[in-house]
This record gives C-alpha cells, sequence and structure tokens, in this order.
C-alpha cells in the first residue's frame, strides 16, 4: 500500500485538527482509517471467491504523503486499535478467512487496552532488524464462511 502519484501533491498533515470539536487526530489513526478502507475496497472484489482467502497488505513506508524527502518519521501506532478494529470489520466480511499486514516503519506504542484477541497473532520486531517488517500481523476471521484449515493456518503463522 503505496501512496499514489495524486496522493504525492497533497499537502502533509502530521495532525489534522478537528477545530469545531477541538480533537486531534495522529498520524496513527490516518493509518488505521487507510487500512481499513483498503481491507474493505479489496473484500469487494474477492467476494466471489469459495475457499479460504487470505488478503495480505504490505506497507512498506507509512508515509502518508507518499513522497520521498528525507528523513521519514516513523508513525506511532496502536498495534491492538488496529487488530481490533479490523476484527470488527471482518465479521461483516465472511468471504475473507484472514487478514495479513507487514507495517514497515511503523513504531508501536503500548496498548491502552489489556484485551488480547484470539482471533490475532502480532509479531514486532526490533528497529535495527530493517530486513523484516517492523510489525507484522494475521487477524483471522472468526466468522469467516470458509475458515483456514489447520495446516494452512499453521502455514501462514510461520511466515510471521
Amino acid at each position: 500500500m503505496v501512496g499514489s502519484a495524486e496522493r504525492r501533491r497533497l499537502p502533509f498533515r502530521v495532525v489534522m485538527n478537528d477545530e469545531e470539536h477541538g480533537v486531534e487526530t495522529d498520524r496513527g489513526v490516518l493509518l488505521i482509517h487507510r487500512i481499513l478502507a483498503r481491507i474493505r475496497q479489496k473484500a469487494k472484489q474477492l467476494a466471489d471467491y469459495c475457499e479460504p482467502v487470505i488478503l495480505s497488505i504490505s506497507i512498506p513506508r507509512a508515509d502518508l504523503q507518499g513522497g520521498h524527502q528525507g528523513r521519514r518519521e516513523q508513525i506511532r501506532m496502536d498495534v491492538k486499535a488496529l487488530a481490533g478494529s479490523i476484527t470488527v470489520d471482518l465479521m461483516k466480511l465472511r468471504h475473507l478467512s484472514a487478514v495479513l499486514i507487514s507495517l514497515w516503519d511503523v513504531e508501536p506504542i503500548p496498548s491502552r487496552a489489556a484485551l488480547r484477541l484470539a482471533n490475532v497473532e502480532v509479531i514486532e520486531r526490533a528497529k535495527h532488524q530493517q530486513t523484516q517488517p517492523r510489525v507484522r500481523m494475521l487477524i483471522r476471521n472468526p466468522r469467516a464462511s470458509v475458515p483456514l484449515s489447520e495446516a494452512q493456518d499453521v502455514s501462514v503463522r510461520d511466515t510471521l
């Protein structure tokens, strides 16, 4: 998921202010909304499949502008909030068996929720391991019409 040419021309906004409500939306929340929109968009294309479907999304740059402008700032993101949001969306998208997400330039922040989702596998790597994504997540759909088999689940978890 890399920004398009049109997106590169848009002005860069680190934090968007909602003047009416006084609420600030940080870059991590913006990225979560973009990931959810991409999942919904791709799910429409995959609606006719009758075998297990794993949607894989890789975000090589967590750069919301989409351009190359010197040193990039990492986006701080609550990974559990992302996993929870995707899980809720997957309940409506029964034809998707799982979503595999790779985030390269994201700084995972400590979660505010003590809740652990049974359908989510998260691997966080140290910053200096640049040959692998910083965060890789597998979110299985608890209501999938065609869930992953045991062997498929194991092989996908091994790729994490």
